[in-house]
């Protein structure tokens, strides 16, 4: 059974989301029906949603709108990461409606589409610091180049818990990079970060990858943090870029052969759950 920690849903009749019109293949609906008829048939029986960077003033919309959607009858979704500004002078208001809304489980701010310079901040940072006092996690989305923004969030902020996207987005079609490799060493030093074995199979060469493409980057990761500090996400509908929900779910148990079922089962769900308190 797998406990998905990152999906994405794109409901254009609902929301607003500026970026899809430069996003190629996936500037389209990606609904949560189609995803939840996948998932079921693959053993996914927990899933949290990741904002998917929709207008700004839609923002807490979002959340609502993925709520709304976690009422249905049989539904998978048990909580959202929901987008925040922590740059913004209001993020300490918005801090506070989100903490009376225990379906928010985590934020993200993806760093590597805004200036290097936002995260390094006073006010960012001293926005980063309230959710040490919170049950609320914090995604890092930067790439490679920019580990050192994560790093420095998380020995600033040692009392918040940190999870780094998608492996810290390596470039897998040019093979190993040691600034990622380096990268994924030294942020793995931090107790309070944690790293996401999701959406590696977007970065992959569509037409050729195959387990044995992703296994240096997914074992490096998980040989870094232990397997205490791995979680799993599918990054649907992202990962389409490189299949599809099933092609990445079977890509996964297929580098997962030979482990323990202790060790599996902590990336697969139980992690997850301890983390979220779920």
């Amino acid at each position: 059974m797998l406990f998905d920690s990152h999906l994405h849903i794109v409901d254009r009749k609902e929301l607003t989301y500026p970026w899809l019109e430069g996003a190629g293949a996936l500037n389209r609906d990606s609904l949560y029906e189609d995803y939840a008829r996948e998932a079921r048939r693959l053993g996914i029986t927990d899933v949290l949603h990741m904002e998917v960077d929709v207008a700004e003033n839609e923002i807490e919309r979002e959340t609502a709108y993925v709520k709304g959607l976690s009422r249905q009858p049989g539904s998978l979704l048990r909580g959202a990461i929901a987008a925040c500004r922590p740059e913004d002078a209001g993020f300490p208001a918005y801090l506070e409606r989100v903490l009376a809304n225990p379906f928010v489980k985590g934020f993200r701010r993806v760093l590597h589409v805004v200036p290097d310079d936002v995260s390094e901040s006073a006010l960012f940072r001293e926005n980063i610091k309230r959710l040490g006092n919170t049950h609320l996690t914090f995604d890092l989305c930067v790439l490679p180049h920019q580990i050192s923004k994560a790093i420095a969030l998380a020995d600033l902020n040692p009392d918040v818990r940190f999870i780094l996207d998608h492996c810290g987005v390596p470039a897998i079609q040019k093979q190993l990079s040691e600034v990622w490799s380096a990268g994924i060493t030294e942020i793995a030093k931090r107790p309070n970060v944690i790293v996401k074995i999701s959406g590696v199979v977007a970065y992959a060469d569509p037409d050729s990858w195959t387990p044995e493409t992703l296994r240096p980057f997914v074992e490096h990761c998980i040989t870094r943090f232990g397997w205490d500090r791995v979680i799993w996400g599918s990054d649907w509908p992202v990962c389409t870029l490189g299949g599809n929900l099933s092609t990445w779910v079977a890509a996964t148990h297929a580098l997962m052969h030979g482990v323990s079922t202790d060790e599996r089962d902590r990336l697969y769900r139980l992690n997850a759950k301890r983390l979220w308190s779920l």
